[in-house]
């Protein structure tokens, strides 16, 4: 080992399944169409090809990038980016992970093979702070579990291009960081009492939302750059991009986030108009929106934008992405 390992209740573990971290399509297509036993035996074939990289694949080297810096600073430290790799692939698939793991340079020495069996047990286990899977059932069994999650797709056709030092996150603000209270104000009574209920609640805090956690895990990173006096020079740079207009309803959100002690370095009230062109100026190499709606719309502007399952937005029918445009306040909660 050329790095120790931190203990997971010391680190911050991301879980990445093997179909968000590498493209596996063709592989998936053969599990589909012609069952487990074509699968593994097409992998042992191809065992020494590795895979190509998929959506989350500059996350992870963006974490990789922090943990260096990390290191640097406090060389005694656990409190770094820990990434555990899940797969549903029995053992003797795995090979082909190991040999592609090795190919592209990565430092991930924790691997869960499942065998087809839920992830959730494992996740518990690892202490695990943000999973990320193709699979909405296991992202939503996670959720309802209190484990951070979001569902990835397949990675935009033409992905914008990243940062490869500093890791940049935008989250959306309700039913993601804060519940989805005011969301359902909005989709019950419509816009002008969402705007009246935010007006009379603005000093009351909003309840935390299902990636509160993750933001909270950043910023604890990111204070120990802060400690070194280097701010303007620090390598993780987090987002809030919102729906919400500032004047009327921002203030609530940004009341409840410093009540929580947390910060996001940048926040973007839209007021309704679509996120994707703002997206492509941030470049993040992730943004969680609970509405796929705007995760379509950002995908489609080049951003790598994962789908949080959570809350009133899921009992909905979601609006097709090609009609985004300003006139729509179909989000005007987010």
């Amino acid at each position: 080992f050329t790095k120790s390992l931190p203990k997971p209740q010391n680190a911050i573990t991301i879980a990445v399944s093997s179909r968000v971290l590498f493209n596996m399509d063709k592989e998936q297509q053969i599990y589909e169409q012609k069952g487990m036993e074509d699968y593994l035996k097409y992998q042992i074939e191809h065992e020494m090809e590795p895979f190509a990289p998929g959506p989350a694949f500059p996350f992870v080297k963006a974490l990789e990038a922090v943990n260096t810096r990390l290191r640097e600073l406090y060389p005694e430290s656990e409190e770094l980016f820990d990434v555990v790799l899940m797969t549903n692939s029995h053992a003797h698939a795995g090979l082909r992970l190991i040999n592609t793991i090795n190919h592209h340079q990565l430092f991930i020495e924790r691997f869960c093979m499942t065998g087809g069996n839920s992830p959730i047990g494992y996740l518990k286990a690892y202490h695990t702070n943000l999973y990320l899977s193709a699979d909405p059932m296991k992202v939503r069994e996670a959720l309802e579990e209190g484990i951070a999650a979001a569902t990835m797709f397949n990675p935009p056709e033409k992905r914008t291009e990243v940062s490869e030092t500093q890791l940049r996150v935008a989250f959306d603000g309700d039913a993601v960081l804060f519940s989805d209270e005011s969301e359902r104000i909005f989709k019950a009574h419509g816009l002008d009492k969402f705007f009246e209920h935010e007006k009379t609640h603005e000093n009351t805090l909003l309840d935390h939302g299902p990636l509160k956690g993750f933001l909270e895990s950043l910023g604890k990173l990111q204070k120990k750059f802060y400690a070194k006096d280097q701010r303007l020079d620090c390598p993780i740079r987090t987002y809030l991009v919102t729906a919400r207009s500032a004047a009327s309803s921002g203030t609530r959100a940004l009341k409840t986030l410093r009540s929580w002690g947390l910060e996001t370095d940048e926040a973007l009230f839209l007021a309704g108009a679509p996120k994707g062109p703002m997206l492509e100026k941030i470049r993040p190499h992730i943004f969680f929106d609970d509405q796929l709606f705007h995760v379509e719309g950002a995908s489609q502007l080049g951003t790598v934008a994962a789908h949080v399952p959570y809350g009133v937005a899921q009992k909905l029918p979601q609006q097709k992405p090609a009609k985004e445009n300003t006139k729509d306040f179909s989000a005007a909660t987010k």
